[in-house]
């Protein structure tokens, strides 16, 4: 799958995508990505990506021109993936809230193209060129980058070959919609903090594989 990502900040997404499972992903060649600077697509000697809002207001918005030869250029290039294959959001606090569900359809896509905005907001008309508005909560973040790792996260997690075990993104929370995982425990057996004991339930150390499922369920959380 490949990931491409329009920001004002390119270098924000390198630390976090260099390490762990994201690097291993990369390595693996099951994930790609290409991250673009807005500002390449501007014309002025400043290269300006943001203007104040018509009808005043507090704050600056990020300019339509920019944004959008950045996409006409990217989907030129990307025109060989059929289209149901790929999408391009914004990431916009007013977006669909982002959950386990919708990581699951994404991560069948070939091409997902983020487009990462930035000050007050976004001119309205991106919304003629984009597929979808998404955000990750209800609240207000500086920039779209946090969430497009967010979400990338979420999604590269459940490519195949990206895990090591499979059963991993079976059994964690919201795997089954509404539901949390089961508490897990690891040695010691017992910890002891400040003279008291704290052990692992019994029934783990049954061997009882029926019985743990059992209870593993009965455990389970419903998310509020």
């Amino acid at each position: 799958m490949r990931f491409q990502i329009i920001t004002i900040f390119p270098d924000i997404f390198s630390s976090y995508f260099g390490e762990s499972i994201l690097k291993r992903a990369q390595e693996k060649k099951v994930i790609e990505f290409k991250i673009h600077n807005l500002r390449d697509w501007t014309s002025d000697n400043h290269k300006t990506v943001d203007d104040a809002p018509y009808g005043g207001g507090a704050g600056m918005l990020m300019k339509i021109e920019p944004l959008y030869k950045a996409l006409k250029d990217i989907n030129k290039k990307s025109a060989k993936i059929k289209t149901a294959k790929r999408k391009v959001i914004l990431l916009s606090a007013s977006g669909k809230k982002w959950n386990q569900k919708m990581a699951q359809k994404y991560s069948k896509f070939e091409e997902i193209v983020f487009v990462c905005g930035r000050y007050e907001g976004v001119d309205a008309r991106i919304k003629k060129f984009i597929d979808e508005e998404i955000s990750i909560g209800e609240y207000v973040l500086t920039g779209g980058e946090l969430p497009t790792m967010v979400m990338i996260d979420s999604i590269t997690r459940l490519l195949p070959g990206v895990l090591g075990n499979k059963m991993s993104t079976i059994e964690e929370s919201h795997s089954e919609e509404g539901l949390a995982e089961y508490p897990q425990y690891t040695r010691p057996e017992i910890f002891i903090a400040d003279g008291k004991k704290y052990p692992t339930p019994k029934i783990l150390l049954s061997g009882d594989h029926k019985k743990i499922a059992e209870w593993r369920k009965k455990q389970q959380k419903e998310i509020k």
